[in-house]
């Protein structure tokens, strides 16, 4: 990753040698909405300014030194779905499309032994880095890799998560079999992703162009559509835990994402359509069993 052709891959790590020097033995609480890393710093706005650096802030919000980063994803939200339905007590987690590893700071406060999180993005992973520069030693890692970078299975963890991304994937089944070969025998898979409302039963839609204003969705299913995919991949035991729709509450621009966020890409007369016409996001927690 050093040598990483990325143009600013030199700020970012500027940037992370700006921070304070770590504690000796630093306070860190993953069993809180915003996971906390480290006391508050004797300078917050320096620090701040050097965390904005790594500007943008998709997954929190955490809280570093004492800085609060508002992330544009209310992530606690979507964890607080998730929480109540699973239990990670000693196990191997993969974490597929992690982002800045947010989650995984959740599922070890949840008992997970081991989280790996891969992502593709360069800059999540240096965020990543500077939760790990406030608290070294916990056993949550990111690393600069998509699901097609990594050895075809079986890999043994015991729960892989893989939230927001099966439809950027241009083959969805192609997705939910990769990762049932990640899985050990009887491993969970936890999956979150964009479904259409319960009225459009049975269909796939098939953007043309964007939707929301992302260029790269390639299929969003009806929940039943959703659910023979999955016994198609040879997933089994599946059961629907959540269906939301997201607000602009929940994803919006902030101080720490100053990008334009999902308030934009809603239709401003009805809000229950993108601007591109479809249905507006609504989001699906599926758990099942390989």
């Amino acid at each position: 990753m050093l040598n990483h052709p990325h143009g600013d891959l030199p700020r970012w790590r500027e940037a992370l040698a700006a921070l304070p020097a770590p504690e000796e033995s630093p306070r860190c609480d993953f069993n809180h909405p915003a996971p906390r890393f480290g006391s508050a710093v004797s300078d917050p706005q320096y620090l701040q300014e050097a965390l904005i650096r790594l500007h943008p802030w998709r997954k929190g919000p955490l809280e570093l030194g004492g800085v609060y980063v508002d992330s544009e994803w209310r992530s606690d939200w979507k964890w607080r779905r998730i929480s109540p339905h699973i239990e990670l007590a000693g196990e191997r987690v993969l974490d597929i499309g992690c982002g800045n590893g947010y989650f995984g700071w959740r599922m070890l406060a949840q008992g997970a032994r081991l989280v790996v999180g891969v992502d593709p993005t360069l800059v999540f992973v240096m965020q990543w880095l500077a939760c790990k520069h406030f608290c070294r030693s916990a056993p949550n890692y990111v690393l600069p890799l998509g699901i097609e970078d990594l050895p075809p299975g079986p890999a043994g963890f015991d729960t892989v998560f893989s939230m927001g991304v099966l439809y950027h994937r241009r083959d969805p089944l192609e997705h939910l079999q990769q990762l049932r070969g990640l899985l050990r025998e009887g491993g969970r898979l936890v999956l979150e992703t964009l479904v259409l409302p319960e009225t459009h039963s049975g269909e796939v839609l098939v953007p043309e162009g964007r939707y929301a204003r992302m260029r790269n969705v390639w299929a969003v299913p009806a929940t039943d559509r959703l659910e023979q995919w999955l016994v198609e991949a040879g997933f089994r035991d599946i059961q629907q835990l959540d269906v939301t729709p997201t607000s602009p509450e929940e994803q919006r621009s902030t101080e720490w994402m100053r990008f334009e966020s999902l308030s934009e890409a809603l239709d401003a007369e009805n809000p229950g359509k993108t601007l591109e016409g479809y249905p507006a996001p609504a989001r699906a927690v599926m758990v099942c069993r390989a």
